[in-house]
């Protein structure tokens, strides 16, 4: 997975969350973890196609010109815009001096913060791949386990103990394949614990332990509600940020050709408030940071003091001390929601008054309690609550596509090749196989947005991995031209094993 195009659409999401999410997010911590009264402890999943980006040199290049570009881009607006564009201004030139003080250098500042016990790295799954969608070939589920363990081994120099399934999506023996890559916890939404066999003692409020040995703790909803959803919960507040109207649909096509983008798309720039949610976008009013600010220390103490009242009516019920568990996609905090890491500053900050203490994952599994022995329930925590979003009449197509394509690297890898050339063939294929199955691809189509490019990409991954597949099986080889440009554009995952797709627990006959 090659760094983008310039100005390219991806390269603009990446950049975006780089932005408003990861820079502003490991400021929060690392600011909490030196001040007085503050004890910020966080989980977080690092996923591996993250890593490789964040690790991007010509992305990590081209990332100071993208922002400078956008602080000239907010000298253009009109003299209504100034204060909004002045204020987002500023946050911008913030984040450009964070990134240069660390030279772009972010996994290292998330190592450090593992290193100091204010977070718990978890790994995900290589590509996000829907692992329940994938384990007809049960080679192609510990393929996205494994790869991905060696990549955080990679960045990281330690095994990952927990992961974040992709979607929190479970099915019967997953825990087994997860145990043998040494994964030995993860999260489930709440029925996947609820609904488990037998049904848990303590509900979603203590982990369970399958019988292969791997914990799973459970997603509380009346945790989660008040900072996922802008309709019920905090980020629909009228005066934080509103999300959906940016600048780059308000600019002339002028602007944004001269600036090499050559039709309206977000820009990351917003400037407006969500004022109500009925208020069509272009009547939005303008952000006032000062207003926003209030709220955030408000909605914190509410949020906390509800935790407590949680807390305690849970202790009263169950006689044991509740563990509340409240997952969310890190982009939440920042990106979706821009006042998101200033809330977390917020709840660390007003903690301890509230008689509130956070704790990560692998802290409460430390202290080695006694767990119930539970076979969790197949689900997952997108639309119904099982597989639906990613099986539906939009992207079904898919299924057939990945697991003709895993039989077939099943095959081959476990029959053997000849020689250290068709290695690095097989190697190639891996990585193609992998990117072809994110989930991304499948949540796009359901969801309707940017289908064309999504297409396109399951089409390239599937097209490389059958070129280079058919090659092992004829008398002529892949010109080596044509290899060495694959292995230069999609050159994700330096590590990866083509013996993981070994038939499942056989010994293959490839020498790497």
């Amino acid at each position: 997975m090659r760094s983008n195009k310039p100005g390219s659409l991806e390269e603009d999401w990446f950049f975006q969350a780089l932005m408003e999410c990861y820079l502003p997010l490991l400021k929060v911590l690392e600011d909490a973890s030196k001040a007085k009264k503050q004890r910020p402890k966080l989980t977080i999943s690092l996923s591996p196609t993250l890593l490789s980006l964040l690790n991007d040199q010509d992305l990590k290049n081209r990332f100071p010109k993208w922002l400078k570009l956008r602080l000239n881009l907010l000298k253009k607006v009109d003299k209504n815009q100034k204060e909004s564009a002045d204020y987002l201004a500023n946050k911008i030139s913030i984040q450009l001096s964070d990134w240069s003080s660390c030279e772009g250098n972010l996994i290292k500042r998330f190592s450090g913060l593992r290193q100091s016990n204010v977070i718990d790295i978890l790994t995900c799954a290589a590509t996000h791949g829907y692992l329940p969608l994938l384990r007809e070939n049960t080679e192609c589920v510990f393929s996205q386990l494994s790869t991905a363990v060696k990549e955080h081994n990679r960045f990281f120099g330690i095994n990952p103990q927990g992961i974040w399934l992709p979607e929190c999506a479970y099915f019967e023996g997953l825990d087994k394949i997860m145990i043998e890559n040494g994964l030995r916890y993860s999260i489930l939404d709440g029925h996947g614990i609820l609904h488990a066999r037998p049904r848990p003692k303590y509900g979603i409020y203590a982990p369970i332990c399958t019988r292969n040995g791997v914990a799973f703790f459970g997603r509380d909803s009346d945790s989660t509600l008040p900072v996922w959803s802008s309709r019920h919960g905090y980020p629909g507040d009228s005066e934080y940020r509103e999300f959906h109207r940016d600048l780059g649909w308000d600019l002339p096509l002028e602007t944004l050709r001269k600036i090499g983008i050559n039709e309206p798309r977000p820009l990351g720039l917003k400037l407006n408030k969500v004022t109500g949610q009925n208020i069509p976008l272009k009547e939005k009013h303008f952000y006032q940071a000062s207003k926003a600010e209030i709220k955030v220390k408000e909605h914190a103490k509410e949020y906390l003091l509800g935790r407590k009242l949680q807390v305690n009516s849970l202790y009263q019920t169950i006689n044991q001390e509740p563990i509340l568990v409240a997952p969310f996609d890190a982009e939440l905090f920042g990106h979706w929601w821009f006042e998101g890491p200033r809330f977390l500053s917020e709840l660390f900050k007003q903690a301890e008054d509230q008689g509130i203490e956070f704790t990560k994952l692998n802290d409460v599994l430390n202290e080695k309690p006694t767990l119930q022995l539970c076979d969790p329930c197949p689900s997952s925590w997108g639309q119904g609550g099982f597989h639906k979003y990613w099986l539906n009449e939009s992207n079904s197509w898919l299924i057939p596509e990945w697991s003709k394509a895993g039989k077939a690297m099943v095959e081959i890898c476990t029959n053997g090749v000849e020689n250290e050339y068709q290695i690095r063939v097989l190697q190639q294929a891996s990585r193609e196989l992998l990117l072809s199955q994110s989930s991304d691809w499948s949540f796009i189509l359901r969801a309707g947005t940017t289908t064309e490019l999504a297409k396109e990409r399951i089409d390239r991954h599937l097209k490389r991995f059958w070129l280079l597949i058919n090659s092992l099986g004829i008398d002529e080889e892949l010109p080596q031209k044509k290899l060495l440009a694959l292995e230069k554009e999609d050159c994700i995952f330096p590590l990866v094993q083509a013996n993981d797709w070994q038939r499942y627990k056989n010994c293959l006959n490839i020498k790497q």
